[in-house]
């Protein structure tokens, strides 16, 4: 699907993006070689679909096979109810190592996959529509580093969370459910991942199914739960909390805090009085923090030590503007240039930290964009979040697209890779 994305105020057009949708209500991770280049004109005739049956068989699988040298390997594997279904896509062969694992939810709110092909230069597109209420879906959207640079881990935030699928599918899949609220998730060098869980930085192994606990934050606000969270050149975790909220955007404020877990697993309070813990990321000089409380409505910078973790002088880069939103989340390209995420604004902006210039605008079809990165085989490609909690019925017949994720291409610029936990 095409759409032509205006620059807001600035008044003039944005190149031609394509907007690509690929998630729904459950947690997933994406290989690039979803979205291959074609070897020729020849269109791809990968076709997938997969539907809900009566029971007592809740799923069909139809496949066209992909030409050699792409031969794709797929596994349906059962599941204890209420959860009757899985579907696995095991890894192609070298050179497209790709992956998928897709989680069945119980009824009412079965998931539907489609795989079709799009014209060159991306002949295939993975769309998962999102579920209906009563499950609405609210994702984080974290890039995960080399090798697999282009990976996308895509959290369901609202409780009670679903299941996690595992970063690559095996013939075997499992999942682990979190007991808590999961803000944020950050791969980890030694393997698995860390998590923001609740109140506390957590150590999740996929082989064991175990979430030990490195350490437990604002012991003294048991209505608190970590936000967004990301690793900094040298390995340090940061990540923020904030209070639960009554509805979006409602909570009781100035009750969060932003912290650092290193690789001795010391944590290191920064700053408190934070309304919502946002986005944050690093200058690529590694001499500037960037960060997001949601609801001062700025972007922030400090000077950063690297060798210590340590920030000071903070001051406001740019601050935004009638109409534009809520800053949430937020990541950097490969120029310096700033990329935040505008809740109930309904798009993307590109700044320029260093003269607090609005340099590009991305509408989306949505309200509610919630977090962004790059992607794709040269980090070329944006994909933006978005929520659909406390929308109702009216709303999501506006915005139909409400909860998914969106790919968009054609912006003229490129990620950098992300950085794992060291400790």
């Amino acid at each position: 699907v095409q759409f032509v994305l205006h620059a807001g105020c600035l008044g003039y057009e944005v190149a031609t993006a394509h907007l690509i949708l690929l998630s729904c209500s459950v947690f997933f991770f994406l290989q690039p070689s979803l979205f291959p280049t074609p070897p020729g004109p020849a269109p791809s005739p990968c076709s997938l679909s997969l539907l809900p049956l009566p029971a007592p068989s809740p799923c069909s699988l139809s496949l066209l096979p992909l030409p050699a040298p792409s031969p794709c390997t797929l596994s349906l594997l059962p599941r204890p109810a209420p959860s009757p279904c899985s579907l696995s896509l095991l890894p192609l062969p070298a050179p497209s190592p790709c992956s998928l694992a897709l989680l069945h939810l119980p009824a009412p709110s079965p998931c539907f996959l489609s795989l079709h092909p799009l014209p060159a230069p991306s002949p295939c597109s993975l769309a998962l529509l999102p579920l209906p209420a009563p499950s609405p879906c609210t994702l984080s959207l974290h890039p995960l580093p080399a090798p697999s640079p282009c990976s996308l881990a895509l959290l369901p935030l609202p409780a009670p969370s679903p299941h996690l699928s595992p970063l690559f599918s095996s013939p075997n899949p499992h999942s682990s459910p979190p007991e808590k609220f999961v803000g944020c998730a950050v791969p980890r060098r030694s393997g698995g991942y860390v998590i923001g869980e609740g109140r506390s930085f957590g150590a999740l192994d996929w082989e064991s199914r175990s979430i030990s606990t490195i350490a437990v934050i604002d012991e003294d606000k048991p209505n608190n739960r970590f936000n967004d969270g990301k690793v900094d050149p040298a390995g340090r975790l940061f990540a923020g909390t904030m209070a639960m909220e009554e509805r979006p955007t409602v909570l009781e404020l100035k009750q969060g805090s932003l912290f650092s877990l290193n690789k001795d697993h010391i944590v290191v309070k920064h700053f408190n009085q934070v309304d919502i813990s946002n986005g944050l990321d690093w200058s690529l000089d590694h001499k500037t923090f960037y960060y997001i409380d949601s609801l001062t409505y700025t972007v922030e910078a400090f000077n950063y030590d690297i060798n210590t973790g340590s920030i000071s002088n903070r001051r406001m880069v740019y601050k935004m503007e009638e109409g534009e939103g809520i800053p949430d989340g937020m990541c950097i390209d490969a120029d310096g240039r700033l990329w935040v995420a505008c809740y109930n604004g309904g798009r993307v902006i590109q700044i320029d930290p260093q003269t607090g210039v609005r340099l590009q605008t991305v509408k989306l079809p949505v309200d509610k964009t919630t977090s962004c990165c790059f992607g794709g085989r040269d980090y070329s490609d944006l994909y933006v979040t978005s929520a659909c909690k406390g929308m109702d019925e009216a709303d999501m017949a506006k915005q139909p697209q409400a909860g998914c994720v969106f790919r968009i291409t054609g912006l003229g610029a490129k990620g950098i890779p992300a950085n794992s936990f060291t400790g």
